[in-house]
């Protein structure tokens, strides 16, 4: 077994971490905090969402985000793309990469968007098509890829199925996605495993929700079948409005304490990170979710309470 040496995380903190946040977090603290995170060093931050502001008002401050954020060179600013609108939108605010997204579960498709997979995917054949005919990266997010909180399991046939689709809109990257959490080791190797069969490794990414305690687990499973692209969230932000109880996205501060422990590179300052969530955290009033966030902040004010030695 060869682990990778180096591992991409995609921050995502701004953008799938605050959408369900229920009160409105100001346009300077996510700008604030996408700059904290830039300079942490993350090549790939979801900054922004180009959605009706009538279903997601939090991220109604798209396009001021985009343009106020200080952009270093090499980074990926992100934006989820409903439709033609949503990716004019996006590319009007400078979006180096837009996200179209699809469901492995027919039952949540239709719940949610009340048409099916195959229709679902064919919406975004524009969106895909202008991304390409302007060189613009596209990126293609498969949710429920792993349990759906309508049909329970998943067939691994169905997320091959969006693989396949999202494979011929010309996706760059395709994210696996377990949006409830309910994911296990196993299972995750099966389904990536199975989604290498028709896309390139090097080109998928792992999304993990951490409702059940296996996100981490879920990770180092998918780095032994050659997987060197997660999402993650700052300070575990986020949370799926359909698991109740879930604790959201997997918090970036522990995949990169466990990461770099095993020597995995990421080009990620941990500390800035943890400072990053803190900031987060006390600006819109929520607690830390990260276990590594909590234990280093508690470590670093017990530091600066020590007595001064004697000399």
């Amino acid at each position: 077994m060869t682990m990778p040496n180096y591992v991409k995380i995609v921050e995502v903190g701004p953008r799938d971490g605050l959408q369900n946040e229920k009160a409105m977090v100001p346009t300077d603290v996510k700008v604030a905090l996408i700059n904290q995170l830039t300079d942490a060093g993350f090549v790939n931050i979801e900054a922004a969402s180009f959605v009706s502001p009538k279903w997601v008002p939090q991220m109604a401050d798209g396009a001021d985000v985009m343009a106020r954020i200080q952009r270093r060179a090499g980074t990926l600013y992100s934006a989820l793309t409903p439709n033609m609108k949503g990716f004019e939108g996006a590319i009007a605010a400078g979006a180096d990469e837009v996200v179209i997204f699809g469901a492995a579960s027919e039952a949540f498709s239709q719940k949610n968007i009340n048409c099916s997979i195959a229709e679902s995917i064919a919406r975004f054949a524009p969106v895909a098509a202008a991304a390409k005919e302007q060189g613009v990266r596209l990126r293609g997010s498969i949710s429920c890829a792993l349990g759906c909180p309508y049909q329970g399991e998943v067939p691994v046939s169905s997320v091959v199925d969006v693989v396949r689709r999202m494979r011929e809109l010309g996706c760059d990257e395709i994210d696996i996605a377990d949006t409830i959490g309910v994911g296990t080791p196993g299972r995750v190797q099966e389904v990536m495993r199975a989604a290498a069969a028709e896309f390139a490794l090097d080109r998928i990414s792992g999304h993990f929700h951490d409702t059940y305690g296996q996100a981490l687990s879920n990770i180092l499973a998918s780095l032994e079948v050659g997987v060197a692209i997660f999402h993650a969230s700052v300070a575990g932000l986020g949370g799926c409005p359909y698991a109740k109880g879930a604790t959201g996205n997997v918090a970036t501060e522990d995949v990169l304490y466990m990461l770099h422990g095993m020597g995995i590179h990421t080009g990620i300052d941990l500390e800035a990170v943890v400072r990053a969530g803190d900031y987060i955290s006390q600006a819109i009033g929520r607690a830390n979710s990260s276990r590594v966030g909590r234990a280093l902040l508690t470590k670093w004010a017990a530091a600066s309470d020590a007595a001064p030695a004697c000399v």
